[in-house]
């Protein structure tokens, strides 16, 4: 264990709400030899099971917990700047709603085929956009949170690479809606890359659902790229393109060998890995994990979170008759050690510190 994964293992369960000042740094790597190392940690949305995510006050956090990369989900401005939002709909995670001065830009707008209404951030400049405070997405899931709403802006994936490189860990950005955001103009993978090329980022992956994106980004950088694939559906790339394909098709042996063409690894929902059945509870794992190294490509699973609502129904604690059992923490621990057992490489973790625990045993285990 390296001397930033002990004191980030003594950390696990401090929560840091201001800038971290210790610098640690680890050496980035990739694809399939990073399976002689410990699996890697990826902060979702920052350290979104204890601040709002996607705020600098969520990232920083996650730093503190120990967590090897940051995950920025990316969309665009009017103004053609990156920012960190899960979707360009921000109704649920600002408090622009509350904003007379915006009430205009309410609209619907069709984004991968659906109508949605809200608020969107290619509707406003940068300048705009920091006006707004964020909130907790999930106030009903996770309340304490709500203690941070109206604290932080929302922050560009400029400030978010920055912060990164301030302290030594990696970021993991995603490509929102890709095919959407070209259709309007304000492709998401010029601006991606000028700052990492910029900031001379060495220790990154980058990740989309869809695949053209990927593909063209594959000619452009050397850095990692990622193919997520959920449980059902279908690339939005697909789907505008007329294809009948399928993400089931692509965790196929044959689509897997498509993916490692461009692709250094995938990230895959939990249930492509081990599926669950009608009552939510775990069956038997798939062979997708020892499927993906034989194409040389990593796996890296999302999301463990810690409530039992979000675990599979044999990893839930505690009585399922009071009111706080959906948002109590399960054992989490159990289902990511199930996890990394199975070989996966990496998890995508709403609460760092919980994977870095079960991490740093699971490398002191392996290494004994």
């Amino acid at each position: 264990m390296t001397m930033r994964r002990l004191l980030a293992s003594m950390l696990s369960t401090v929560l840091v709400g201001g800038t971290v000042t210790v610098v640690l740094t680890q050496t980035p790597t990739a694809t399939a030899e990073r399976r002689a190392q410990d699996p890697i940690v990826i902060a979702h949305r920052g350290a979104s099971a204890h601040r709002p995510e996607h705020t600098l006050l969520s990232y920083e956090a996650a730093i503190a917990m120990g967590a090897d990369y940051i995950e920025p989900d990316l969309v665009s401005t009017k103004d053609h700047v990156l920012v960190a939002r899960h979707e360009n709909e921000i109704s649920g995670t600002t408090d622009v709603a509350a904003r007379p001065e915006f009430a205009g830009r309410r609209t619907t707008k069709t984004v991968d085929g659906r109508p949605i209404t809200g608020w969107f951030t290619e509707d406003f400049t940068l300048a705009e956009l920091k006006t707004l405070r964020a909130k907790e997405r999930v106030p009903d899931l996770r309340p304490d949170n709500t203690a941070f709403d109206g604290l932080a802006e929302i922050p560009t994936f400029e400030e978010v690479v920055k912060l990164a490189l301030a302290h030594g860990v990696g970021v993991y950005p995603e490509t929102k809606h890709p095919t959407y955001f070209d259709s309007i103009g304000l492709s998401l993978e010029e601006p991606l890359l000028d700052v990492l090329n910029r900031y001379r980022v060495r220790k990154a992956y980058i990740q989309s659902f869809e695949t053209a994106n990927l593909r063209d980004l594959r000619g452009r950088t050397r850095l990692p790229l990622i193919q997520l694939i959920t449980f059902g559906g279908a690339p939005y790339d697909w789907v505008a393109a007329g294809s009948t394909r399928t993400y089931d098709d692509m965790v196929k042996p044959e689509g897997l060998r498509e993916v490692a063409a461009y692709a250094s690894g995938i990230g895959v929902d939990t249930r492509r890995v081990v599926p669950v059945d009608a009552s939510g509870a775990t069956t038997a794992p798939t062979t997708l994990v020892a499927d993906a190294h034989r194409r040389r490509l990593d796996v890296h699973v999302w999301t463990v979170r810690n409530e039992n609502s979000q675990l599979p129904a044999d990893y839930r604690l505690g009585n399922p008759a009071s009111p706080v059992y959906p948002r109590a923490t399960g054992n989490v621990m159990g289902w990511l050690s199930r996890l990394l057992e199975l070989g996966v490489d990496g998890a995508f973790c709403d609460d760092p510190s919980m994977g870095r625990a079960v991490v740093s045993k699971h490398g002191s285990r392996h290494a004994a």
